[in-house]
């Protein structure tokens, strides 16, 4: 069967089973977007890039998925870096296809040419420029095994226009061993004498913590994760990347920890004498400064990445391989030996956890009146929504309350950029995760700074009958730069002032096609979520206007030690 290298493209698109892709037309790409028109494919047309990427990252955020994004040359390509880059920081599948001028132009420096192979070199797993129409299938067969594999994370393709236009015979890989991938070799199963070594440092810690990362999201590992942390009594702290892999009600799990994790997540890290890390990478955010953190522990270390063990902290054990494989094999090995107890006694450790629960839980002013806390409506968008509403962050304050106020229990239902830290993140985001799972309630919690950098994405939302929910916790200021100014730049705040008006955030919903909200008070914070609740065939923004003074607490300064931790100045200070 005879195809253009278009119409190749498409349909090995298809045979990977993708149903969905986001993109943005131009001359490059032109002559594959033909026979999108004949395809079961659903392409959703943005207005910028940049969300094209994000949305493709929300989308394999909920569903494991990879997401497909199609763009073309030069500018376009460009503007999608930032959606490679965020993925690659945070491990999401992500395929991009990109167009290119003819193979004999590149190097000429032609209209809307850029060499984005080398560009984006760094922030892919891989990328390809195809130079053969014959290797369109086998490519792009490759590109998805290589984004979702091993280490999940982004992959490019380089289209160049003349290959667009050639003829192919049709064919399809049959294997995986017939694509050219000499040393694509990932490891999936732990070492059986390192598994060993590992439950024997388990049985004999008197501290220890489970420290989860994303990995377990990304291996699927959620449930053996659970049993594990059940079947040793272990407290769970769940990274930023990691909320909903382990459920916040559950009595084991103590939250969040980092910067600005709660207190006892932070503190009984810093405390522990074993930290199982299962898929972190051992984050500056996470650490604090690395020389003082978790001084007595020592380290079990697993990861599908080989080089993220002993990068930042060197490992007593570790263990290169998939983290529901190698938690299932550590699992097995604890039950084993049934005259050894699987951990020592752990009542002093737990005693000592409840203790700094007690003492410092999370703590906002809740005094009457004022301005609406912005903590306040996330715990009233938490308590309005179905337990297994999906949650999209932009990068900020709004972020951090996000991921302490909501409650996670189910995985899949966080979405946010965190290693990146992109802003604008959460509006291409929440569209792409409400595709991916229409069946489910999604809220975007935003800040102003954030809405303000991708909002013309939900004119792809109206467009294209996404009903996607976004709160904008306006506090008129980039608000995070802002409290750093306050706290380490004796309150000289340079440019970071917004205006609550400017623009008027009712207004521009309404002309992008959404209904507009606002609350101005803390009385209006209710109704005006039950009213967004409500409507579901367009998407829908509410301008909730926050205190501009709230700061995020806890927090640890940038290169202090997690023993500076510094709590809400209306809680006593910790003990030193």
């Amino acid at each position: 069967m005879q195809l253009t290298g278009a119409q190749a493209l498409i349909k090995s698109l298809e045979m990977q089973g993708v149903d969905v892709m986001f993109g943005l037309p131009g001359g490059a790409i032109l002559p594959v977007y033909d026979p999108i028109i004949d395809s079961s494919i659903r392409h959703i047309l943005v207005r910028h890039e940049q969300g094209a990427g994000h949305m493709a990252e929300g989308y394999a955020m909920v569903t494991g998925k990879p997401g497909v994004a199609m763009v073309t040359s030069g500018p376009g390509a460009t503007n999608i870096v930032t959606p490679l880059a965020n993925a690659y920081m945070d491990s999401t599948p992500l395929i991009v296809v990109s167009g290119q001028v003819a193979t004999g132009s590149i190097g000429t420096d032609a209209f809307q040419e850029c060499d984005i192979t080398g560009v984006t070199m760094g922030i892919t797993k891989h990328n390809w420029l195809i130079k053969d129409v014959d290797d369109i299938p086998s490519v792009v067969a490759a590109a998805f095994h290589v984004a979702t594999t091993g280490r999940p994370g982004p992959v490019l393709i380089d289209f160049p226009k003349d290959i667009a236009n050639a003829t192919m015979e049709w064919y399809w890989p049959s294997s995986v061993e017939d694509l050219d991938l000499p040393g694509y070799h990932p490891v999936t199963a732990g070492d059986p004498e390192l598994i060993r070594r590992a439950a024997g440092l388990i049985r004999q810690a008197h501290r220890p913590v489970l420290y989860v990362g994303g990995g377990v999201l990304k291996s699927r590992a959620a449930d053996v994760l659970r049993a594990l942390a059940e079947r040793t009594g272990i407290p769970v702290v769940t990274t930023l990347m990691a909320r909903g892999a382990f459920p916040d009600s559950h009595p084991q799990c103590l939250g969040m920890p980092g910067m600005h994790g709660n207190y006892t997540a932070v503190t009984a890290m810093q405390r522990s004498d074993l930290l199982i890390s299962l898929g972190a990478r051992f984050d500056d955010r996470v650490t604090g400064k690395i020389s003082a953190f978790a001084p007595e522990a020592k380290i079990i270390h697993v990861d599908i990445d080989p080089a993220e063990l002993g990068k930042v902290r060197t490992a007593d054990v570790g263990i290169a391989g998939d983290c529901a494989m190698v938690a299932e094999e550590l699992l097995s090995a604890m039950n084993a030996d049934s005259e050894t107890p699987v951990v020592q006694d752990l009542t002093p450790w737990w005693e000592q956890i409840h203790t700094w629960q007690e003492q410092f839980p999370l703590y906002y002013d809740h005094t009457e009146g004022g301005a609406i806390k912005p903590q306040m409506v996330v715990e009233q968008l938490r308590d309005a929504a179905p337990a297994d509403a999906i949650v999209v962050a932009g990068v900020g304050q709004h972020q951090m309350w996000a991921s302490q106020y909501w409650q996670f229990d189910y995985p899949y239902t966080w979405v946010n950029s965190g290693g990146a830290g992109t802003m604008g993140f959460a509006v291409p985001a929440s569209i792409g995760a409400k595709v991916g799972r229409p069946d489910r309630m999604v809220w975007a919690i935003d800040g102003d700074g954030c809405f303000q950098m991708t909002a013309q994405e939900l004119v792809t939302a109206t467009a294209e009958q996404i009903p996607v929910k976004v709160a904008i916790l306006n506090n008129a200021y980039l608000g995070m730069v802002r409290q750093w100014q306050e706290m380490f730049y004796e309150e000289r705040y340079s440019e970071v002032y917004l205006s609550p008006d400017l623009p008027d955030y009712v207004k521009w919903a309404e002309a992008m096609g959404c209904v507009g909200i606002r609350a101005e008070s803390p009385e209006d914070v209710g109704p005006a979520i039950e009213k967004a609740n409500s409507i579901d065939d367009r998407p829908v923004v509410v301008d909730f206007r926050t205190d501009a003074f709230e700061k995020v607490f806890p927090m640890v300064a940038a290169g202090r030690s997690n023993d500076d931790i510094v709590v809400h100045p209306d809680q006593a200070a910790p003990p030193r």
